[in-house]
């Protein structure tokens, strides 16, 4: 059964809403530690061509720390960052979250979240359902194993 595709406004992906939950220098500098995967301050002013003051670029890297996606170590006298996570990972434990509360929230009957994630998948791309069907055989031989 084919589901109606809708929009609602404003709606965002939840890649997009979390990323959309930083600044816009948050999230140009999260982006560019993740080019560069280990930065310091003036690798990041650099990086952006000295358009942002040394304390401004130092101030958002250590809000992105506080906010738990960097993490730092100190190397002489000053911090280098890096991403707790890739970008990749990101998506994976948004997506992860979304889908874990789908089926919690479904309560009764888990088959209409089920058959909406194979309809998603089927109409994008035949090979993603066998990747679908692998990916779910390979977890029922792992899960036997325990």
């Amino acid at each position: 059964m084919p589901l109606s595709k809708f929009k609602i406004k404003g709606f965002r992906s939840p890649r997009e809403a979390v990323i959309a939950s930083l600044g816009t220098l948050e999230r140009s500098t999260l982006e560019e530690v993740w080019r560069q995967k280990e930065v310091n301050v003036r690798d990041v002013v650099r990086a952006f061509n000295d358009r942002f003051a040394y304390t401004t670029v130092m101030t958002t890297l250590d809000r992105l720390y506080k906010k738990g996606y960097l993490e730092r170590k100190k190397v002489e006298r000053a911090y280098v960052y890096s991403a707790v996570m890739s970008d990749e990972q990101l998506q994976t434990g948004i997506v992860n979250d979304v889908l874990m509360g789908m089926i919690e929230g479904a309560t009764r009957n888990v088959e209409p979240v089920l058959a909406c994630i194979v309809d998603a998948v089927s109409d994008k791309d035949r090979e993603l359902l066998d990747d679908l069907e692998r990916l779910i055989k390979a977890k029922k031989a792992a899960l036997g194993e325990k």
